[in-house]
């Protein structure tokens, strides 16, 4: 098992759960997955995991195409069951979807026919619990993120970055203990990835939730991370723990810093070791 201090220039404050019962973050024990198909080989995507993100904590996870990374996000958002080993959030054991859990794709699938506040309140309207006091937290996650006055529009009528914004604040309105991000910005222009990657900065900080975010950016990884976890390619394991050695207040302009680039450095490192080249973005 791979592990490392937390520093205290990254360290977030103690938090407790949307419902003010306090967190113990996620736990993933000797966790490994198989696939098997009649007629072919077993495809090893996870081997041996072991992973502690303590409640709060904003964990980035990068490696190869391949490696497993979705698999081991969907295994936590309990979408699939691993072949050995547990996932506890919270001391419970994870096995299958929660509520307290909020997940951000790649592609932000809002419902064309649905208004924006409508889509953002979709997660709580589903389990019947939209009242004042929903709509009134809807309405300030989007305000939030720039998208005051845009509560009355279609998804047609934004742009890329602010249908993601609306797909963060939906994963975020039911006040979850955690929230899962695969990519979410993987396909916006830079410009527009690094405005949501401080936006999402800024709410994962207000909010104090713990955050596992999957990308293929370093870059993305050591912005927004308090440690990021490299992963092997497959079948995929933890190689590495890096500590983020930034403030937990952050802005762009740390992305010129000496301690940015020895940090994204040291992670580009694995890849460059095991392919001869950079085998992620940035």
């Amino acid at each position: 098992m791979v592990t490392t201090s937390r520093s205290a220039a990254g360290q977030r404050p103690a938090a407790t759960s949307g419902d003010g019962r306090p967190g113990s973050g996620l736990r993933i024990r000797n966790l490994s997955k198989t696939f098997a198909a009649r007629g072919r080989p077993e495809t090893r995507a996870l081997d041996k995991i072991d992973l502690t993100v303590d409640h709060g904590e904003f964990l980035a996870i990068v490696g190869p195409s391949g490696c497993g990374k979705t698999t081991l996000l969907r295994i936590i958002a309990g979408l699939t069951s691993p072949t050995q080993g547990e996932v506890l959030l919270n001391d419970e054991v994870v096995r299958a979807p929660r509520r307290d859990v909020g997940i951000m794709f790649q592609t932000p699938t809002l419902l064309p026919w649905r208004k924006v506040i409508d889509n953002c309140l979709l997660p709580l309207q589903v389990h019947g619990r939209v009242d004042q006091a929903a709509r009134e937290r809807a309405l300030n996650l989007l305000a939030g993120v720039g998208l005051k006055g845009f509560e009355d529009r279609y998804p047609r009528e934004l742009s890329g970055g602010m249908q993601q914004r609306v797909a963060i604040c939906r994963a975020l309105v039911s006040d979850p203990t955690m929230l899962l991000l695969d990519e979410p910005f993987g396909a916006l222009d830079a410009m527009t990835r690094e405005q949501m990657n401080l936006d999402l900065h800024t709410v994962c900080s207000t909010r104090q939730v713990t955050t596992v975010l999957i990308t293929h950016s370093i870059s993305e990884a050591v912005f927004l991370a308090h440690r990021v976890a490299v992963m092997s390619p497959r079948p995929g394991r933890i190689i590495d723990l890096v500590e983020v050695p930034l403030p937990a207040s952050r802005d762009l302009s740390m992305m010129d810093t000496e301690e940015f680039t020895h940090t994204c450095a040291r992670i580009r490192s694995h890849f460059q070791h095991a392919h001869g080249k950079a085998g992620t973005d940035d």
